[in-house]
């Protein structure tokens, strides 16, 4: 059984992978008996996926979280068939599963435009429910986004993310000798002897300038964007891409990593993050990880070391910095262990947010009735 350490609560950034929301469709119109005239339906709510819109967004445009499509119109000697109530959309990310509070799935967005419709309003009055409107459909909703693994691996070619993730797990990633040494994203599972699974993303190299597209550049970040925390690996020795690109030693290459991914979309850096410094087999190993260290606890002071145009706005601030070697295995146990506690810290504080956000929409439903 692994063992964890004391759980404790910190707020790691406000990333946001689920929302929890409250929709109701709009009341039908009352009919009119004397004329037979119908009240307007209710209106319904709709989902609608957008480009450039993340979840984070969408708690800042909506911090109540709660929508109510529109009434419909009364039957009236002036209109007998009342107007429809007006429909509600609600934006949302590409790439999300709507569900209700109890698990059943309503649907997937996948694509721009895609529109998905989670509450039906109530029927306008007529005669044959004699003139007496039904109010609309009410649910509490969650946006989940797709998630393609619990932990995403983020570092330059020949990091040694593929040889670590053989190391740790029963995946066997197909390993090339040139710049973009994973020839696809590959899942590989990390096993607990009580039986937890863990999965983990190798995601093809990045390259400086990979925010710009350059390389697999926009094919790699929005895959990172589906994962619940960030696994950095730098190579302990630094990193050259070739021959005319500058050498980066392993803090640059942190520093660098971290760029990229905020330049394409700077919420990535408020995911949780952990650091595997690699190769620890290589000769000079120890002074090199010492260093590394310090330079992370005081960024700002080695800031010249990094190009003005790619000097983070944010250090990440590492849950974890473990030395390994994926060739020896030096270190992996303690990786595995790392990564199992970072996950259940994180599942417990997501548990808690929702525990907290329902005791207040109680509190708020019973202010409501006093």
């Amino acid at each position: 059984m692994v063992q964890l350490s004391r759980i404790c609560f910190r707020k790691y950034g406000n990333f946001v992978e689920n929302l929890r929301m409250y929709v109701r469709g709009g009341a039908g119109g009352m009919g009119l008996p004397r004329l037979g005239g119908q009240g307007g339906n209710g209106g319904d709510i709709w989902v609608v996926a957008t480009k450039n819109v993340t979840l984070k967004k969408v708690k800042d445009m909506y911090p109540v979280k709660r929508f109510v499509a529109g009434t419909g119109a009364n039957s009236s000697v002036r209109a007998l068939k009342g107007e429809r109530g007006k429909d509600k959309e609600i934006v949302a990310p590409v790439g999300i599963t709507v569900t209700t509070d109890d698990g059943k799935i309503l649907g997937d967005l996948n694509n721009d435009g895609d529109r998905l419709m989670v509450v039906k309003g109530g029927h306008g009055g007529s005669l044959y429910s004699r003139f007496n409107p039904t109010k609309g459909q009410i649910k509490q909703i969650r946006l989940d986004l797709k998630l393609i693994a619990d932990l995403g691996l983020v570092g330059y070619p020949n990091a040694g993310k593929s040889s670590l993730l053989t190391a740790m797990s029963n995946a066997t990633p197909q390993i090339a000798d040139y710049a973009f040494t994973t020839l696809r994203p590959e899942i590989g599972k990390l096993m607990y002897t009580d039986y937890k699974q863990i999965s983990v993303a190798d995601l093809p190299g990045l390259i400086e300038g990979a925010h710009l597209n350059k390389g697999m550049g926009h094919k790699f970040l929005k895959h990172v964007e589906r994962t619940k925390q960030l696994l950095f690996v730098v190579d302990v020795c630094g990193f050259q891409l070739a021959s005319k690109t500058p050498f980066r030693s392993a803090f640059e290459a942190v520093q660098l990593l971290t760029k990229e991914l905020e330049l394409y979309k700077e919420e990535l850096v408020l995911k949780p993050a952990l650091l595997v410094v690699n190769k620890m087999d290589l000769p000079d190993a120890e002074d090199k990880l010492a260093e590394l260290k310090e330079q992370l606890q005081n960024p700002d002071e080695f800031s010249h070391l990094i190009p003005d145009d790619m000097i983070p706005k944010n250090y990440i601030n590492f849950k974890h910095v473990i030395p390994v070697s994926a060739s020896t295995g030096f270190g992996v146990d303690r990786l595995k262990s790392c990564i199992r506690e970072s996950l259940d810290e994180d599942a417990a504080m997501a548990v808690e947010a929702i525990h907290q956000e329902r005791l207040q929409a109680l509190r708020n439903d019973s202010h409501k009735h006093v």
